[in-house]
This record gives C-alpha cells, sequence and structure tokens, in this order.
C-alpha cells in the first residue's frame, strides 16, 4: 500500500524532478535535494527561482543560498501540530511531512483503545504507554500525546531532543506526559528489560548509520535484529501497534514486515507494509519517501 500525505495550507509540495523537490514550508519556499526525483520537473524555471531558500553542494560542503526573508527558524502548523522549521546544515528541516498518515493510524488506535480502558474497571486508570525510538524532533511522540497516551521518546541527540521540546510547547502539549531520554537506543531497552518495563505501543524510525550521546555506533544491517528482539521483550501483554519506519536503509518493506509476522501469531491481528509519499500540487505524481511497515492487534 501506499500512504500519500497531502498538501495542506502550510506545507506543499509544489513540483519536482532532475534530483530536486520545491516546497513551500508556510510563506517559505525551499529548493532542496531529493535522489528519488529522478523525472523532469513539471513547472518551468520561473517558478524554481521563486525559492527563498536553495541547498547547495559546493565540492565536499553544503550550503543553503537564503534570501533575507527567510528566518533562522519558524513555526509552522502540520498534520494538527506545530513545528519548528529549521534549514539544516544536511538538508533536513525538522519536519518528514510523509509520515503524517501514520500518526494518524497510531491517534485513532490510541483513542479507540483509551476509550475502551476508561469504561473497563480492570484497566490501569486508561493507561496506554508508547515507546519512540529515534525519535527525532517528535512528530510521533506527540502524535501519540495529543491522543492521550504517556510517551516515553529516545534519541541520541541532544540537539533533537531540545528541538523536540520546543515543537511539544508550540503544539500546546506542554502538560502531556513525555519522557524525553537521551540515550542509545540498544542500551536504553536493555536497562528497560532489566527493569521489567512495558509498553503498548511502540514506534522506530531506525537509520542506517548513527552515533549515540556517548558515540555508540548504531549500523543496522548489524544491530536491527537485536534491536527488534529487545522491543518484543518489552511490547505488553495487550500490545497496540509496533510500527517500523525507514528512510534511506535501502531495504524492501517486505524485510520489516517479516520482523513483525510473529506478533500476529501471538496476539492476533494483521501487518500492513508499502511506501511513504507527497502528492505533487496539481499532478498525478507521487513523490517516494521511505517504507513502514506496522501491526496492530485490532487491525
Amino acid at each position: 500500500m501506499i500512504l500519500v500525505t497531502s498538501n495542506e495550507t502550510d506545507y506543499e509540495l509544489i513540483d519536482s524532478g532532475n534530483g530536486k523537490k520545491l516546497e513551500r514550508y508556510g510563506s517559505v519556499i525551499m529548493d532542496r535535494p531529493d535522489p528519488q526525483a529522478m523525472w523532469q520537473p513539471l513547472k518551468d524555471r520561473d517558478v524554481w527561482s521563486t525559492a527563498n531558500a536553495v541547498f547547495m553542494r559546493e565540492g565536499k560542503t553544503t550550503k543553503w543560498h537564503n534570501d533575507k526573508t527567510v528566518p533562522a527558524a519558524w513555526p509552522m502548523p502540520f498534520g494538527g501540530l506545530v513545528f519548528e522549521i529549521r534549514p539544516t546544515s544536511f538538508k533536513h528541516t525538522g519536519l518528514f511531512p510523509e509520515h503524517r498518515e501514520n500518526w494518524k493510524w497510531m491517534q485513532d488506535i490510541l483513542k479507540k483503545s483509551l476509550s475502551f480502558r476508561e469504561g473497563d474497571s480492570r484497566q490501569a486508570a486508561g493507561r496506554v504507554q508508547v515507546l519512540n525510538l529515534f525519535g527525532y524532533t517528535g512528530g510521533a511522540s506527540l502524535a501519540c500525546a495529543q491522543a492521550g497516551a504517556e510517551v516515553v521518546h529516545v534519541d541520541g541527540s541532544k540537539m533533537a531532543i531540545g528541538w523536540a521540546k520546543k515543537n511539544q510547547e508550540l503544539s500546546g502539549l506542554n502538560d502531556k506526559p513525555i519522557r524525553w531520554i537521551l540515550d542509545d537506543a540498544i542500551l536504553f531497552l536493555k536497562r528497560e528489560v532489566k527493569r521489567g518495563n512495558t509498553y503498548d505501543g511502540i514506534v522506530m524510525d531506525p537509520p542506517a548509520f548513527g552515533r549515540g550521546p556517548k558515540g555508540e555506533v548504531w549500523k543496522i544491517e548489524e544491530q536491527f535484529d537485536e534491536l527488534m528482539k529487545l522491543c518484543k521483550s518489552v511490547l505488553s501483554d495487550k500490545p497496540l501497534f509496533f510500527l517500523i519506519n525507514g528512510y534511506a536503509s535501502g531495504y524492501s518493506p517486505i524485510a520489516y514486515q517479516n520482523n513483525l509476522l510473529d506478533l500476529v501469531q501471538k496476539y492476533g491481528g494483521s501487518t500492513e507494509t508499502g511506501e511513504l509519499a507527497l502528492e505533487e500540487t496539481g499532478t498525478q505524481r507521487l513523490l517516494p519517501c521511505g517504507i513502514f511497515a506496522r501491526y496492530s492487534p485490532l487491525a
């Protein structure tokens, strides 16, 4: 299946092609590289020349060429939340809009579950615990907290966690129970297993390569199996969902899906898998942005 993120008032994929994409974040139009855009743009050069910010590669260095209208950072509503947008030195903006449909999927499951639990005296005060690994700037964490879950957000970057906290503030969710944990994902999970902590929902977006806060090396081809085993060890006996996203790992979504099939055997339900894509304005083209595999006993 393909989960398509359509345009919103403050976000738009204007055009794509020649290894680039032209997007609007609020009032700022951005021209950024995208290797998936291996076709010709449909808009002419005059449209692309309206970009306020252009990401350029100059030899081994990268640089944004911004006009005077582009602030260092600005807030932008998206998906029922508010994000601080910042042009970074590695071309990203702090928001991956293609994840919006998976946020909605998790929110729907959480709302249904919490509604049921509030009417069931056997459940502990309607509490639902969600773990977000490699959580970056917090989109999934904020979406789950907004739906009523208690969230533990883990990331190895102090900068990303600070950015996620800012998004929590901008989204008006400071009163929501989110624990921000600066840690290596594998080490955190090992401690959670020892502590006996469990989670009703797990969402992750593991990179192909990364480093933890103390320089711990993450290589997906070497550690993904251990990551999955540890995650399943902290999954509650009545799980609600397990979502795996992939951006630049090079794997098929089927590879992720195969890691979730044992959950179907154990708890029932089903898995879904496919691609994440952005809808281009006024065309039938979709820009592929990543892969996903997800499980829920409620599906």
